[in-house]
């Protein structure tokens, strides 16, 4: 097996904290940005832009243009990045998945830096290089830019609707099936695991389950989410590949997004796909049952339709999502035990219709 070297970038600005979104043009000085293009999520120019350009304005900082991004279509996406002008030194994703997805891809367009402000913690993207734009009416995933600089202002993630923190949760919870499988796969001769970026990621999500805390919304239970799944991102760029962050549960997840009629947030799928891989697996399963039961992710996953029937078929498409990977659910004896678990497991039972 080949060697495979590559290059590295992390980010270079890191803020996480109560209140930052107020001192973005603090943030952006220090690194020497003066001119910048800001795409907000949808609704989000309203509800978060007299902050963020009074910090700018009263730091000196020029926005050269601003736009709320409700259509991420590929083409879309190129012909809004040519027509931004030449003078920008920098562009800053405020918002969920669309506006940081098209500001990402812009970036990687016109070869400046890329600046994430999420505004929920629904997954790992926002301190990823993967993006998700539509072509040909289906999304895909597609290699952007890896972020300059990440800023999460925890009061504003904190008001997000609840199912984004229990999708960040889930998320989260996946990075202990998905190294797993990523183990698994150098043990059958189909890759190599990258030992640093495993690290990484095992040591992201041990973080946040060892976190006392006594509602979701406590500011040191979404530092440590926000944090985790950040250190989750940056363990993907340092592998080269999603396998640190993305196994048999993720492809359950893929499965369900392309097949089923209604398909949940990817974090409530990938949450209730790595507790029944967990069980396949023999790892981890007493841990991860523990964080699910305690942070109350169980009890939401029930109340948002999904269905054993769609679980089944899901983990017969799973290998098919990704031929060229080699996780549990691609032998056959360990599909016909997650068929096996998805009926006999009472939290299952009650989680799907």
């Amino acid at each position: 097996m080949e060697a495979i070297n590559h290059q590295i970038v992390v980010p270079t600005l890191l803020d996480v904290r109560k209140g930052n979104l107020a001192a973005i043009g603090r943030l952006l000085v220090r690194h020497q940005f003066k001119k910048v293009v800001i795409f907000f999520g949808q609704g989000l120019t309203d509800l978060l832009g007299d902050p963020v350009f009074a910090s700018l304005k009263e730091n000196g900082i020029d926005v050269l243009e601003t736009a709320e991004m409700t259509d991420i279509d590929i083409d879309a996406v190129v012909d809004r990045a040519f027509r931004l002008p030449f003078r920008t030194e920098v562009v800053i994703g405020i918002g969920g998945g669309k506006a940081l997805d098209a500001a990402k891809y812009t970036a990687l367009l016109r070869k400046w830096p890329f600046i994430s402000v999420p505004t929920s913690t629904s997954n790992d993207g926002f301190s990823s290089s993967n993006t998700s734009l539509t072509i040909h009416g289906r999304r895909i995933s597609v290699h952007a830019k890896m972020p300059y600089g990440i800023i999460i202002d925890i009061d504003v993630v904190k008001n997000a609707p609840e199912c984004f923190i229990y999708s960040g949760v889930g998320d989260l919870v996946s990075k202990i099936t998905a190294a797993e499988d990523w183990i698994f796969e150098e043990k059958h001769g189909k890759t190599r695991v990258d030992d640093c970026a495993l690290m990484l990621s095992k040591k992201a999500v041990n973080s946040f389950v060892r976190t006392d805390f006594g509602t979701i919304r406590d500011d040191l239970f979404l530092k440590e989410l926000v944090d985790s799944l950040t250190m989750a991102g940056i363990s993907m760029e340092i592998a080269g590949s999603s396998a640190p962050t993305s196994g048999s549960e993720h492809l359950i997840s893929h499965a369900l997004d392309t097949f089923s009629e209604h398909p949940q947030l990817h974090g409530i799928q990938v949450g209730v796909a790595s507790y029944l891989m967990s069980i396949v697996q023999n790892h981890r399963y007493a841990r991860i049952t523990k964080v699910l039961k305690n942070t109350g992710f169980f009890d939401f996953a029930k109340t948002v339709g999904m269905t054993a029937a769609d679980f089944h078929m899901a983990i017969d498409k799973a290998p098919d999502m990704k031929p060229m990977r080699c996780t549990y659910l691609h032998v056959p004896k360990y599909r016909e035990q997650a068929h096996r678990v998805l009926d006999g497991d009472p939290i299952l039972r009650e989680i799907l219709c």
